[in-house]
């Protein structure tokens, strides 16, 4: 894979969610229920949280607030310690989210685009980011199934989020429609990609292992309504390979996520 230099100035991606619950008939039913997060900063590091539970727990739920696509019913969301606004967050959706219409290489040229960018230059680095999550030779294809694959197209959708450098990346289950080797090789590209990142991801996830291989912190989701019940720190090496999978230590932090997991469904 070829490698490009991300780099980002001082980190200041700070994310804070404050008493937030989320219900849609006026309080009789929460799905969130005073729910507190906290993502500080790790300046020049970056940070892999993954947010990990049940189906229908919630975890999408807490992306969209973070993303501004979503507010509670109460609480507060803080992006770099002020109040939620308007400014844009990238964000990997599970479904494939491509414009149809467009190219492969247009496709990831269009956040340049909206910001204005020369347009010979953001042609440039969109060919950059083709090579760098390894689409070379398909940018000319346009951006729909099946002309591409799955994985492929979920390559265009993190190339294009990744092409404006931002300190803070969403990505919401964006593996779980892929078999499971392009979704193996999807976790192994993501993980050298963050190796030179350097900023904040929130991964959401139901798959245990993916969280463990790829996160370095986990946050576990209760249900009914939905709360944070368990923080676990991944001591892994920053860079994971396929060598990852095969420790002792990835074997022992998979366990304790399931007893964790397992304890959160007692609880119901």
């Amino acid at each position: 894979m070829n490698k490009v230099e991300f780099v980002n100035t001082e980190l200041k991606d700070i994310i804070e969610l404050r008493n937030v619950s989320q219900t849609y008939d006026n309080g009789k039913t929460y799905v969130i229920k005073d729910l507190n997060l906290l993502i500080e900063d790790k300046p020049e590091q970056g940070q892999f949280v993954v947010i990990l539970g049940e189906s229908g727990c919630g975890k999408s739920t807490l992306l969209r607030y973070i993303a501004g696509l979503q507010t509670p019913s109460s609480g507060e969301v803080y992006i770099n310690e002020r109040v939620r606004t308007t400014e844009a967050i990238s964000m990997v959706f599970q479904q494939y989210s491509s414009l149809p219409w467009r190219t492969v290489l247009q496709n990831i040229m269009l956040p340049l685009e909206i910001k204005g960018a020369d347009r010979k230059e953001a042609r440039e680095k969109a060919m950059e980011m083709v090579k760098t999550v390894g689409l070379s030779g398909h940018e000319k294809k346009f951006a729909q199934y099946p002309i591409l694959s799955g994985g492929q197209l979920q390559r265009v959708a993190i190339a294009r989020s990744l092409i404006s450098n931002p300190e803070i990346i969403l990505m919401d289950e964006p593996f779980g429609a892929l078999d499971t080797n392009t979704r193996f090789k999807m976790q192994l590209m993501l993980a050298e990609l963050w190796d030179n990142l350097k900023c904040t991801i929130i991964f959401v996830t139901h798959d245990i292992q993916e969280a463990v291989f790829l996160g370095d912190d986990i946050y576990v989701l209760s249900v009914n309504p939905a709360r944070i019940v368990n923080h676990i720190s991944i001591d892994l090496p920053f860079h994971r390979d396929r060598q990852t999978k095969r420790s002792k230590r990835f074997g022992e932090l998979v366990q304790e996520v399931e007893d964790a997991l397992l304890a959160t469904a007692q609880r119901k």
